[in-house]
């Protein structure tokens, strides 16, 4: 394997689409509270942002899982880069290093457009919000403190890939922010910690033989397994709660065309029972989150049109 697919491989990129979701579902409701002030520049940036971060989150995973020990022979997922002997501790450093400076760059950029009409102190907020994303994109697994150890990774997840991603970038689009919102955005964190969930159902024997505890090593997996079906539906019913107190087309309904995506997964889930049966569940549940988001965006936009 050439150094080029190596990092390609460490940057693992088919668990960005999951990390735009949040982008999407933001966006769409900000265009349509405020079309003609939606800039397309800081979509892009808030985009750009989101994918350095989660590529961000990806190394820093890959250095901190290999340093601890946690990616070893027992582990059913993907080979990570220094589990593999394709890159060394020291380069998934620099690559964390050049990410980290690209998360800021993009960042300050995004900020600077976003906030240009507004008193400094959101410029501020948004800054520091942005060092707490980058922080937190390190800290899941790497170092002494690392809490995707200590079973705060739901909660971490829920916070950025949910009600920071929709919330944020819906605020930087549309200069304000409305309750409402709320609720798309604990659907995608509900949906993102789905994801995170299935990966710790998966690897629950091997994260607790290392000292990886995980809210699955903590609450076992047939709670685990309830607590994956409450994230799924819960999330679900909030955004159709959502298009109801914010009703203006039935376009806005177009995301239940996934109901049953979403209804075979959790068959899929109930059926499990061997832990390796999760592995293929967790693209599945990207997958579907992905497309309920453009479905989501498309029923905004459209819907704020007609």
């Amino acid at each position: 394997m050439s150094k080029r697919q190596a990092w390609l491989h460490a940057f693992r990129l088919r668990t960005l689409p999951l990390a735009l979701s949040s982008i999407l579902a933001g966006s769409s409701i900000a265009y349509a509270d405020n079309k003609t002030g939606f800039s397309w520049l800081v979509f892009v940036l808030c985009i750009l942002t989101t994918l350095f971060l989660q590529i961000l989150s990806n190394l820093a995973n890959d250095y901190g899982d290999s340093e601890k020990g946690t990616d070893n022979e027992e582990r059913i997922g993907p080979k990570r880069a220094v589990q593999l002997g394709l890159l060394s501790f020291n380069e998934i450093k620099t690559g964390i290093a050049i990410c980290s400076g690209l998360a800021l760059l993009s960042g300050v950029a995004l900020i600077y457009k976003g906030t240009q009409d507004l008193d400094i102190n959101y410029a501020i907020f948004f800054f520091l919000l942005g060092l707490g994303a980058i922080g937190a994109a390190v800290k899941y697994t790497m170092g002494k403190s690392a809490y995707g150890y200590m079973g705060l990774g739901d909660l971490f997840v829920f916070l950025f890939f949910g009600l920071v991603g929709v919330c944020g970038s819906h605020y930087l689009l549309a200069h304000k922010l409305h309750y409402s919102v709320l609720l798309p955005a604990f659907t995608i964190g509900a949906f993102s910690v789905g994801v995170l969930n299935l990966n710790n159902m998966r690897d629950h024997i091997s994260d607790e033989k290392a000292g990886k505890i995980t809210l699955v090593v903590r609450m076992g997996l047939g709670r685990a397994k309830r607590y994956h079906n409450l994230l799924i539906m819960l999330g679900f019913a909030a955004s159709i709660v959502f298009v109801i107190t914010n009703f203006t087309s039935t376009m806005q309904f177009l995301f239940i065309i996934t109901v049953p995506l979403f209804r075979r997964h959790l068959v899929a889930v109930k059926r499990v029972h061997h832990h390796v049966e999760f592995d293929p569940l967790l693209k599945q549940l990207a997958i579907s989150t992905f497309i309920f988001s453009v479905l989501f965006a498309i029923g905004m936009v459209v819907g704020s049109i007609g």
